[in-house]
């Protein structure tokens, strides 16, 4: 389906057939090195968030969720006034209020335990912040709940932030076993292939990252983000070449992407001299 790269060049052109309670003052974990992806898989998470299952267009939650949630309550007003808190958090989430998705979802997690979404906004407000233990217990809750595998690239960042490296290997294999589509895969393999960077096997990331060194009829986000990596990875193991045609890669198809100008005018002086 896919044809090799041309190594002496720019990517060719292919056609790709896309086939419980937490404390309220909460301070960020322990911060972590990484490579320079990490804004970027940052924004992938506010993106989860917009192509989740659990919110639908007009603000209503999706069937499933809202069933369970008028199963798990004591009366139909209950069950309407837990549905439109959920959907105050995932509100706020997406405008970036995370302190205010948290509070919500803390208020209501005991009595909506086994509902799914309400662990994933709690999640997903704790990564946002920077506290991965936290944010890792309640996607791992989620996933316990549901079958979605659109956030379990979030849940491996927040066990590579751990330190739990074995984890997010074992995670990344069975979101590959799982199939999603494109993007939920993209966003995995830049952990995994981060997760050995951070140990210092640049070798192996790059070899996990290789399934993402094609370019697509049509480029997509997801696509730029990894040849981001990509490229970020050459430059960390000193292969000026490979880490600049990646770049160029990205930039053709967002000049403003992340700070890629920026690192092509450093590759570019360090290559003249």
């Amino acid at each position: 389906m896919r044809k090799p790269q041309n190594e002496s060049g720019p990517p060719e052109q292919e056609r790709w057939e896309d086939l419980g309670p937490i404390d309220e003052i909460g301070r960020p974990d322990e911060v972590f090195d990484s490579v320079d992806a990490d804004d970027a898989l940052r924004s992938a998470a506010s993106d989860a968030v917009r192509r989740s299952r659990t919110i639908a267009d007009r603000g209503e939650l999706d069937p499933a969720t809202a069933a369970r949630i008028a199963e798990t309550t004591s009366s139909s007003a209950r069950a309407t006034r837990m549905r439109e808190r959920l959907i105050d958090g995932f509100g706020a989430l997406e405008r970036e209020r995370f302190g205010d998705a948290r509070r919500i979802g803390n208020s209501i997690v005991k009595e909506l335990s086994d509902v799914a979404a309400v662990h994933e906004l709690i999640g997903l407000a704790n990564y946002r912040m920077g506290n991965w233990r936290s944010a890792a217990a309640s996607l791992d809750r989620a996933r316990s709940l549901s079958d979605d595998v659109t956030l379990w690239p979030v849940l491996m960042d927040c066990l590579r932030a751990m330190g739990r490296r074995g984890e997010v290997a074992e995670l990344w294999n069975e979101l590959k076993a799982a199939s999603p589509p494109h993007d939920i895969t993209a966003e995995g393999r830049i952990v995994a292939a981060s997760t050995l960077a951070d140990a210092g096997d640049l070798k192996g990331a790059v070899a996990v990252m290789a399934p993402a060194a094609r370019l697509p009829t049509r480029v997509r986000d997801h696509h730029l983000r990894q040849w981001y990596v990509l490229a970020d990875l050459h430059d960390r193991a000193g292969d000026r070449s490979g880490a600049i045609k990646w770049f160029e890669a990205v930039a053709a198809g967002d000049p403003a992407f992340a700070d890629v100008a920026d690192r092509l005018r450093t590759l570019g002086r360090a290559r003249r001299r």
